[in-house]
C-alpha cells in the first residue's frame, strides 16, 4: 500500500547487505516514494543518470576527489547486492528523484575541516564509539554481532515495520550518548538535505541509510533547523569532482571506501541473486566448480552431500537457513576431507572472487584516463582484478605495445604492472609483467593527469620535472634507464643532453663512474628496441675517458668504506668498457688500471683488484700476477692490508684458484700462518671473501685442499703395486686381456 503524504520512511540498513537490499526494494514498492534519498555526499547527485546504464556494471565506486589535489579523495563503493545500488536502481526505473544526503565533499575534503568562524569549541567529552548492534545482538543471546544481524536481517525480508523496529531499536540504544563531532555535523547535513526534500515533496519520501542514521533522520528525531544551522556553520570548502569508477570484490573484502567492509562479497553476491530455497546447493555447485578448477577433487555425490550436511548444521544451530559459517563446516568435512588447505582456494575463488565492476566510456573522466583507456585497448591490455603474469614479446608490434604503455605508466607512478619473470629467458627480446587493476589507480591516474592530456605526453612532462630535481648524475642515468623503454623520444633526447651536461661539468670521478655501467646497459636496447643510441655511445665514451684520466687522483689515499665504493665504481667502469667492445677505448682504460696498479697511497683493496682485472684481459701474466700476490701477502705486510688485497682479487668466481695451484698455494699458505690472535679478527673479511663463490665452487676448492694441494703437503708418487688390484679389475670389466 503505497505511503501518505509527508511520510518519511527510513530503512536503516547495512552498507552492503544483500538482505538489506532485496528489503530495501520492498519497502519501496510497497511504500511507492515520491523521492528516494540515499546516504552520501550530495555531489553524487551528477552521477544518478548513470546508474541504469547497462555499461556501468557493478562493483563500482563514486569517485569524488580535488582537482588540485587529487590524492585526497573518497571512495562510495557499491556491488550489486549493495542497498544503496538497488535503491538508486529503483529509483530509475520507477522514474523517481533521487538524491544523496551526507556532509557536502566540498567541506570534507577541504584543507581545514573547519573556518575560524565556526564554533572553536569542538566535542572533547565524547564517550568511547557505540556499536549498538554489538549491544542488540549480545541482548539475544549472541556472541557474534555479525551473525545476529544475518539472521534477525540479513535471512529475513524486512517491511517497514521491521525496519521501524530496528530504528526504535537503535534509538534506545544511543539515548543518553554523546557522539563525535564529525558525525553529529554529518547528520545535521544528512537532515539538511532531507528537510528540503520533504518540504517539496507530495507524497512519502524514502531514506536510505547506514542503521545507525535511522533514529536521528527521522521526523521524530529531528533536532531544530536552528541546531543543525550551528553544528554546520563556518565549514571551509573546496571545488571537488566527481565520477565512476571500476571496484573489485576484493576491495570490498578490504573494507576500504565508504562504509562497512564485508569479508564475503562472493556470498553476498550469491545471497542476493540465488532463492532462498536454492541457495546452499547452488553455493556448493560453484564450491565444487572452484575445487575442479584447482585440479582438487569435488564430486557430484559430494557437492549434494555438503548442500545436506550445511542445511542440517543450520537447523542444529537455530538459524532461519544456512549462512556461510554452515557452508563453509559442510564444505570442509565433505568436499575437503577436513583439510584446511582446500577452504583456501573457495576462499579466494568463491567467497571473494575477482570480480571487476565496468563504467561507460562516456562517464565524465580526465583526458588522460580516456587516452589510457584507448592505448591499453589498442595494446590489447585488459584490466583484471586479479593478479596475472603476462610476458611481453618485444619483436611483436602487440608485445612492443604493452611494453611501451606499462614502461610510460610506470614513470607516471600508476603502478598497474611491475616487473615480473619472463620465463626463464636470457635474451632481450621478452620482458615479463604482473599486472593487476586496483580501484587506487583511477586516482593515480587522476594525479598524474596533471602532467598531460595522454600518457606520452604527462610521461614527458614528469620525466623532465623529475631530470631537473635529480641530485646525482647516477639519478639522470636512472631515469633514462627507465624512459628508453617507454619510448619517449622527446624526454630521452633531454636526459642524454642532461647527462652530458651534467657529466662535463662533473668533477667526481666517482660520480662518473656509477653512471658508467647503466649507461653501457642502456646501449643495449638498440638491438632489440630500434632505438638510435649512437648520441649516448659517444656520451659514455668521453666519461669513460674522464674516469681514465682522474683515476689515480680519485683513489688515493681513501678510508676503506670509501674505498669499496671506488672499487664498485671500477668494476662497473670496466664492465662498461667490455660492453662497448672498442679496442681504442679498452686500450685506454686498461693502461690507467695499469699506472693505478704501480701507484702508492692506493687502498690494498682497490689495487688486488686492478691487478684481477689486468690478469683477466690479458695485461698481466699469471706469474706478474702471481708475484704482485706474493709481496701482498709477504710477512712485511699488515695483515689487514693482505687480506683486504686478496679480497679485490679473489672478487668474482672461484676459477682462478681451481686451475691455478700455484696461487691457491699462496693464499693457502698465508692463512695458515697467520698469527692466531689476528686471525680473529681477519675471520669476517675473509668469510665475506670466500662466501661470494657458490656453494659447488666452495666444495670444489675444499676438495683440492683435502687431497694434497696444501702448501704444506707434496703430491704423492704414482705406485703401480697398490694400484694393481684396481687396474685388474677395471681389464675384467672392459674385457682387455692383463
Amino acid at each position: 500500500m503505497a505511503g501518505t503524504s509527508g511520510e518519511v520512511v527510513v530503512c536503516g540498513v547495512r552498507h552492503h547487505g544483500p538482505g538489506s537490499a532485496r528489503s530495501v526494494v520492498t519497502v519501496l514498492e510497497a511504500v511507492q516514494p515520491v523521492h528516494v534519498v540515499v546516504e552520501g555526499p550530495p555531489e553524487l547527485d551528477g552521477l544518478v543518470g548513470w546508474v541504469d546504464d547497462p555499461d556501468l556494471v557493478p562493483p563500482v565506486a563514486a569517485l569524488v576527489y580535488r582537482p588540485d589535489r587529487p590524492a585526497r579523495a573518497s571512495f562510495y563503493p557499491m556491488a550489486s547486492f549493495s542497498p544503496e545500488w538497488q535503491a538508486l536502481r529503483w529509483a530509475r526505473a520507477n522514474d523517481v528523484p533521487v538524491s544523496f544526503a551526507d556532509l557536502p565533499a566540498v567541506n570534507a575534503l577541504a584543507d581545514a575541516y573547519r573556518s575560524e568562524e565556526g564554533p572553536q569549541a569542538e566535542n572533547d567529552t565524547a564517550a568511547a564509539p557505540l556499536d549498538p548492534i554489538r549491544l542488540l545482538a549480545t541482548t539475544a543471546g549472541y556472541d557474534d554481532p555479525e551473525r545476529w544481524w544475518e539472521d534477525a536481517v540479513e535471512h529475513r525480508h524486512t517491511a517497514a515495520e521491521g525496519f521501524a523496529a530496528i530504528r526504535e531499536a537503535i534509538a534506545a540504544m544511543r539515548e543518553g550518548h554523546r557522539d563525535d563531532d564529525h558525525t553529529l555535523r554529518r547528520e545535521a547535513a544528512m537532515r539538511r538535505v532531507l528537510r528540503a526534500v520533504v518540504r517539496e515533496a507530495d507524497g512519502p519520501v524514502a531514506v536510505v541509510c547506514g542503521a545507525y542514521h535511522a533514529p536521528v533522520l527521522h521526523p521524530d528525531g529531528w533536532p531544530t533547523i536552528a541546531a543543525d544551522t550551528q553544528a554546520l556553520k563556518g565549514l571551509r570548502r573546496q571545488k571537488v569532482a566527481v565520477t565512476w569508477t571500476p571496484w573489485t570484490a576484493g576491495r570490498l573484502a578490504r573494507g576500504s571506501g565508504y562504509g562497512a567492509g564485508v569479508s564475503s562479497p562472493g556470498w553476498y553476491a550469491h545471497c542476493h541473486a540465488t532463492p532462498d530455497d536454492e541457495r546452499t546447493q547452488r553455493w556448493m555447485v560453484a564450491v565444487a566448480r572452484a575445487l575442479r578448477a584447482a585440479d582438487l577433487p569435488a564430486p557430484t555425490a559430494s557437492a549434494i552431500e555438503a548442500a545436506r550436511l550445511a542445511d542440517t548444521l543450520a537447523a542444529l544451530r537455530g538459524r532461519p537457513q544456512a549462512g556461510l559459517a554452515e557452508c563453509t563446516d559442510a564444505a570442509l568435512a565433505v568436499l575437503c576431507g577436513g583439510r584446511p588447505e582446500p577452504l583456501q582456494v573457495i576462499h579466494d575463488e568463491v567467497v571473494v572472487g575477482h570480480h571487476l565492476g565496468a563504467v561507460p566510456s562516456a562517464v565524465p573522466q580526465v583526458p588522460l584516463a580516456k587516452d589510457l583507456e584507448a592505448a591499453a585497448r589498442s595494446a590489447r591490455l585488459q584490466r583484471s582484478a586479479e593478479a596475472k603474469v603476462i610476458v611481453c614479446d618485444l619483436r611483436t608490434p602487440a608485445g612492443l605495445a604493452k611494453s611501451v604503455l606499462l614502461h610510460r605508466l610506470d614513470l607516471l607512478g600508476v603502478a598497474w604492472g611491475r616487473p615480473a619473470d619472463a620465463g626463464g629467458t636470457i635474451g632481450t627480446f621478452k620482458e615479463g609483467w604482473t599486472v593487476q587493476w586496483v580501484p587506487e589507480l583511477a586516482v593515480q591516474v587522476i594525479e598524474a593527469s596533471t602532467w598531460g592530456a595522454t600518457v606520452e605526453q604527462a610521461a614527458t612532462a614528469r620525466v623532465a620535472d623529475v631530470a631537473v630535481s635529480a641530485e646525482r648524475l647516477v639519478d639522470v642515468v636512472r631515469l633514462l634507464e627507465r624512459c628508453l623503454p617507454a619510448d619517449l623520444p622527446e624526454a630521452t633526447g633531454a636526459l642524454v643532453g642532461e647527462v652530458d651536461r651534467r657529466a662535463a661539468t662533473s668533477h667526481d670521478t666517482r660520480s662518473l663512474m656509477a653512471a658508467c655501467e647503466p649507461l653501457a646497459q642502456l646501449c643495449r636496447y638498440g638491438d632489440v628496441r630500434a632505438f638510435d643510441t649512437s648520441r649516448l655511445r659517444e656520451v659514455l665514451d668521453r666519461i669513460i675517458r674522464r674516469v681514465a684520466a682522474g683515476l689515480r687522483v680519485a683513489v688515493a689515499g681513501l678510508d676503506e668504506e670509501t674505498a669499496a665504493s671506488v672499487r664498485t665504481g671500477i668494476d662497473g667502469t670496466a664492465a662498461a668498457v667490455r660492453l662497448l667492445d672498442d679496442p681504442a677505448l679498452t686500450g685506454l682504460w686498461l693502461d690507467a688500471l695499469g699506472r693505478l696498479a704501480d701507484a702508492p697511497l692506493v687502498p690494498p683493496t682497490i689495487t688486488g683488484r686492478v691487478v684481477r682485472l689486468l690478469l683477466d684481459q690479458g695485461r698481466v701474466e699469471v706469474e706478474e700476477a702471481g708475484r704482485r700476490l706474493s709481496r701482498a701477502l709477504s710477512p712485511a705486510a699488515p695483515a689487514q692490508d693482505s687480506a683486504a688485497w686478496v679480497d679485490g682479487f679473489l672478487e668474482g668466481d672461484a676459477t682462478l684458484l681451481l686451475l691455478d695451484r700455484a696461487l691457491l698455494e699462496m693464499v693457502d699458505g698465508w692463512v695458515a700462518g697467520v698469527d692466531g690472535a689476528v686471525f680473529e679478527d681477519l675471520l669476517p673479511l675473509l668469510r665475506r671473501t670466500f662466501s661470494r663463490w657458490s656453494a659447488a665452487e666452495r666444495g670444489q676448492l675444499g676438495q683440492r685442499l683435502r687431497h694434497g694441494h696444501r702448501a704444506d703437503r707434496t703430491e704423492r708418487p704414482w705406485d703401480p703395486v697398490a694400484a694393481g688390484p684396481a687396474v685388474a679389475h677395471v681389464r675384467a670389466l672392459l674385457g682387455v686381456p692383463g
